[in-house]
């Protein structure tokens, strides 16, 4: 068991937790507001929400993909080595825009 630093909590190795399994959590003096199980263990069950197995879903998802696509890089290199890749400065800033509004979470203004 290895100790953190953040107020002293211990780490055991866990493993993670597939889309719609039930935790199970040890009990300590302090119930949080979750309930207490019958279970002779002291351990409490919870269960995750819809959303949240969606989300464990699309990471099980996205961990087949590559993080990069190679053909599409080859293809760019090879556009750039022709010399026939247009680069589009307006195109690009309009996507950066996007992506400020997107993270901000601002309504994004059509141009």
């Amino acid at each position: 068991m290895s100790s953190s630093k953040v107020s002293g909590v211990t780490s055991r190795g866990t493993a993670p937790v597939g889309a719609g399994a039930a935790v199970q959590r040890p009990q300590s003096g302090a119930q949080g507001g979750a309930s207490q199980s019958s279970r002779s263990d002291d351990s409490a069950s919870v269960q995750i929400t819809g959303a949240a197995s969606q989300l464990a879903e699309l990471e099980q998802a996205l961990r087949t993909h590559p993080a990069i696509d190679d053909a599409r890089v080859a293809a760019i290199i090879l556009a750039l080595e022709k010399g026939n890749y247009a680069i589009s400065p307006e195109h690009i800033a309009d996507q950066l825009m996007y992506l400020e509004h997107a993270l901000s979470g601002l309504p994004v203004e059509e141009s």
